[in-house]
């Protein structure tokens, strides 16, 4: 007898061995592969980084003689200079997707477009910051890693056609686990994908699906780079109760000092876009800048992670770290504002640190008897700074805890980063990484269906098929018009040039409706309500919404911001309603 039929002689309830795989399984799944491609892709990036600052910045400095100091320091402006003209044919291949800031970018198309990303994205976010912060710019690597990780679970999205959030989940997952990757902190990683890359909208059962990406990426990295974290960091202690209010008044100077980061970040690159220099060589221009500060502060170059060790170990005095909380924010909008590649996330750390630290040795100098040394400072300041400056607590409270693995920095850092980021919010609403979408007309803390419309403009639902009347037409021949298909509520009203002078509804003509000797002596010029409230056509539809909801009317012009007397379209309010439904639609699809 076969092993088949036994079965169905002594076992007749049928037994099916098909498994069905759900959808939330065949998400761990994929997260699985997420994770260990970010986790790989770091790997390689770090890797590359290293190649370029030994070949550029340390194989640079022998060349040059800078290493044997004196006369020959002059010359360091040549080494980021030099990695700069490296990013022009790179630039100059791909318009737009090389220089300067990408990450506020990256979180639109995120979540606000299809979030789709391609293979070149993965490759020019490795090569390009390498070649900045190898030579010596002032920059990090945790904003492109992050930006490659989300690129992998793109690609990995488009190979399995998910769309929707399934899309926006699986980029996230793959932005945890290169920063987890990075910093061998698989909980930093998930807090920043849950909090910066999903502006923390997250549901709850999606939160498995990061946690295991960033704890794959984790495990692989640890394969090759150990599970040491990143700094060297001294043990810490916390003196007493008597030392709560010095890290309260840390989070006060953090949240200035985060406000005036983000402030000069983007005054400085809008200084760079104003010069009348082409864009393919204002990184060279920022990097001699860099390079001309290096010669007297070395510690701005780069990265800075030795320094910020250096910090935490109390090694440095108070003139020296204050000097460098500006110098370095200066190095790193000058950097990136020029057109350098890099993220703002190191260089954070970097400010955290000499701030934490110049708070901490001002009052261990006056209170020695009940602060900690300055170097604990210096490791509060890091992730209180962080927090202040991204809008992040989770994310800089638990990158603190697992880069100190001391439990005891808990209440330090809790305490400086709950004032930090009220300060800081208080006095800017908006974080170092959505402060460029703000000022394109989204409000990234409007919730995901309100800045929806903040990403769709007049110009793409406006009517352009609409009828104006002239001015000098009387109310019988403008009823006439109606009646024969004018198919709108309201009409611009022009002169003789073609100018907006007014615009009139049926509802002006209604008290006049039954007046049939008022309608041919009566002109629609002189009916029309001539203080008409318009929109330009690269208004967004926020501003359109509020407007209507503010006048309550149906119908706007637009007008030309060229000539605002030029109508060049109309706007109704429900078509403005459909486009939104149909947005939102989309964006929740499965």
């Amino acid at each position: 007898m076969s092993v088949k039929e036994y079965v169905r002689t002594h076992f007749p309830v049928k037994i099916s061995f098909r498994v069905k795989i759900g959808t939330h399984t065949a998400l761990i799944a994929l997260a699985v592969v997420i994770g260990a491609l970010s986790g790989g892709a770091n790997m390689l990036f770090r890797t590359t980084l290293e190649f370029c600052k030994e070949m550029i910045f340390h194989n640079g400095s022998e060349l040059l003689g800078i290493t044997q100091g004196g006369v020959n320091r002059v010359l360091i402006p040549l080494l980021p200079a030099f990695g700069a003209l490296l990013l022009i044919p790179l630039a100059y291949r791909f318009p737009g997707e090389v220089n300067g800031y990408g990450f506020p970018s990256f979180l639109e198309k995120v979540n606000l477009q299809d979030g789709v990303f391609k293979l070149r994205t993965i490759i020019i976010k490795i090569i390009a910051p390498s070649l900045t912060i190898g030579s010596g710019g002032s920059a990090g690597v945790e904003g492109p890693i992050a930006q490659i990780g989300g690129s992998i679970g793109s690609l990995i999205g488009q190979l399995f056609r998910v769309s929707g959030n399934r899309m926006k989940l699986l980029i996230a997952a793959g932005a945890a686990g290169g920063i987890a990757a990075t910093f061998n902190a698989p909980i930093a990683g998930v807090m920043f994908a849950t909090e910066i890359v999903l502006l923390g909208n997250f549901e709850l059962t999606s939160f498995g699906v990061i946690v295991v990406s960033a704890g794959m990426a984790t495990a692989v990295s640890r394969i090759y780079y150990g599970s040491s974290p990143v700094f060297a960091v001294p043990q810490y202690d916390l003196k007493g109760i008597y030392e709560t209010p010095f890290y309260l008044f840390l989070g006060v100077f953090v949240g200035y000092v985060a406000v005036f980061y983000i402030k000069i970040f983007y005054w400085i690159k809008d200084w760079f876009q104003s010069l009348k220099v082409s864009p393919y060589l204002r990184p060279v221009l920022g990097a001699l800048i860099i390079g001309c500060i290096g010669i007297f502060f070395p510690q701005i170059l780069s990265d800075g992670y030795e320094y910020i060790e250096e910090a935490f170990r109390g090694d440095m005095v108070f003139s020296v770290m204050f000097v460098l909380i500006f110098l370095k924010i200066f190095a790193t909008s000058i950097t990136l504002g020029s057109g350098g590649a890099g993220g703002v996330f190191a260089p954070a750390l970097f400010i955290g640190a000499m701030t934490g630290g110049a708070f901490g040795a001002f009052v261990h100098h006056l209170f020695p008897a009940v602060t900690s040394s300055p170097g604990a400072y210096a490791m509060v300041g890091v992730g209180a700074f962080l927090s202040a400056v991204t809008h992040a607590p989770l994310t800089g409270m638990f990158l603190l805890f697992e880069m100190t693995g001391n439990y005891k920095v808990i209440i330090p850092i809790m305490f400086a980063t709950t004032i930090g980021i009220f300060v800081a919010r208080r006095m800017f609403k908006d974080s170092i990484d959505t402060y460029e979408l703000s000022r394109k007309g989204i409000d990234m803390h409007a919730g995901r269906e309100a800045t929806i419309l903040s990403t769709i403009y007049v110009r793409d639902v406006m009517r352009r098929d609409f009828i104006t009347v002239r001015d000098k037409v009387n109310l019988k021949e403008f009823l006439d018009l109606v009646i024969n298909g004018g198919g709108g509520f309201y009409y611009p009203v022009v002169n003789s040039k073609g100018e907006m002078v007014g615009i009139i509804s049926m509802q002006d003509v209604r008290k006049v409706l039954f007046e049939e000797y008022i309608k041919e002596i009566v002109t629609v010029g002189e009916l029309a309500t001539e203080d008409v409230m318009t929109l330009y056509p690269d208004d967004n539809l926020m501003t359109a919404m509020k407007l209507f909801a503010d006048m309550d009317i149906e119908e706007i012009p637009v007008v030309s911001r060229e000539n605002p007397k030029q109508v060049i379209g109309m706007l109704r309010r429900g078509d403005v309603i459909t486009v939104y439904n149909r947005e939102v639609l989309r964006k929740h699809s499965i």
